[in-house]
């Protein structure tokens, strides 16, 4: 046995995983430079490998699950992801110039996908599980409580930055009876979102959140009532957290409230996975309580901090499945390689949160502090 088996396989072990082991969590390894590869590029050469079809696992969202649960992860460090992390101190990768890059890398291949896996109304977030039985009950649920967090009245002006294909703009509308501006990177998305929302008091945009101009969008009130950003954040980055909460800052009424809806990891770091930048969110990063809470000092009052990041295991594992169901209509558009991306893409995710290593929060923010304190919901 080569010293690369040796030591791969001796680190699965610390993990609980056996190669072409019985359970569903163990590896079927098929190429045997899996091994090198692995060892040689980390997260990288996983990934990649997996793509390219040298192993596989019968639950891979279990498999990650062992993996993330004993930092196996942190345990294969190699010379290039210090480089990656170097050059992610001294490049600002979320600068102006490359605001657009995500929505052309991810959002924009294919609204037909994001149809087949999504739920009904297409929210691409963390679904909120506490009542409900299926994915769209729990994206729902998470727009309504959305709502009641922020407390909306009719009338109000409402900004979302981030906004997807608009289905928290339509559902605002039409239950509270407020105007909605919604803002998003990626021009499948604004397309759609504007067929979604037609008829309602909603003006989709195509645009970074940086170069809003309230004077244009409100005239004389030039600030919004309250101001949402959903999923957005984690393509930020931490160079950018404080210009962000400054924008929300600028647009805010003085008795406004933001809801920040967000990923967030349990240590700071200032890169993401290198497969997952590779292949799924480019120039993206998951923000820590410290780097958010920093962002924000001196200029928003926090009201609350609410944390359900294991309900994000179950949204995912329903967008697989839907993913999973949908793929023989999906195969004529995609190739296999594609497929097996995606398939890793939404399963280590899943075990990312099963692991408790990322969570999801919802963060309710003032400029000054609600009078008299803020009634949290949950």
């Amino acid at each position: 046995m080569e010293r690369a088996e040796q030591v791969i396989r001796s680190l699965l072990e610390i993990a609980g995983v056996e190669v072409n082991g019985k359970s569903d969590a163990d590896i079927r390894v098929k190429n045997k430079a899996f091994y090198k590869e692995v060892l040689r590029r980390g997260s990288l050469g996983l990934g990649e490998s997996y793509m390219a079809g040298w192993w596989d696992a019968i639950k891979l969202d279990e498999f990650f699950h062992r993996i993330f649960s004993a930092s196996l992860d942190e345990k294969v460090k190699n010379c290039k992801l210090i480089s990656h992390i170097i050059t992610a101190k001294l490049i600002n990768a979320g600068r102006k110039s490359k605001a657009f890059e995500i929505g052309k890398k991810h959002y924009d291949i294919g609204n037909n996908l994001f149809r087949k896996m999504l739920d009904k109304r297409m929210v691409y977030s963390c679904g909120y599980w506490k009542n409900a039985a299926t994915l769209d009950e729990a994206q729902e649920a998470k727009l309504e409580l959305i709502c009641q967090k922020l407390n909306l009245k009719p009338g109000m002006k409402v900004l979302d930055i981030g906004c997807g294909w608009g289905s928290f703009c339509k559902y605002a509308a039409e239950k509270y009876d407020v105007e909605v501006v919604g803002i998003t990177v990626s021009k499948d998305q604004a397309e759609l979102a504007r067929e979604i929302c037609h008829g309602l008091k909603i003006k989709i945009l195509l645009e970074d959140y940086r170069t809003l101009n309230a004077d244009e969008l409100l005239g004389q009130e030039k600030r919004f009532d309250r101001i949402v950003s959903v999923g957005m954040f984690e393509h930020v980055g931490y160079k950018n957290y404080e210009t962000f909460m400054e924008v929300i800052y600028r647009l805010l009424k003085d008795e406004g409230l933001f809801l920040l809806h967000t990923i967030g990891g349990n240590e700071s770091k200032v890169t993401t996975d290198r497969w997952i930048h590779k292949y799924i969110f480019p120039n993206g990063m998951i923000p820590s309580i410290r780097q958010i809470g920093e962002s924000m000092e001196g200029l928003l009052v926090m009201e609350d901090w609410h944390n359900f990041g294991s309900d994000y295991d179950k949204t995912l594992m329903a967008w697989y499945d839907n993913f999973e169901n949908a793929w023989e209509s999906l195969k004529s558009t995609y190739d296999e390689t594609f497929y097996r991306m995606w398939k890793y893409y939404l399963l280590s995710c899943a075990g990312t949160f099963r692991a408790r290593r990322n969570q999801l929060w919802q963060i309710v923010l003032s400029k000054n502090g609600v009078s008299g304190g803020y009634f949290f919901i949950r």
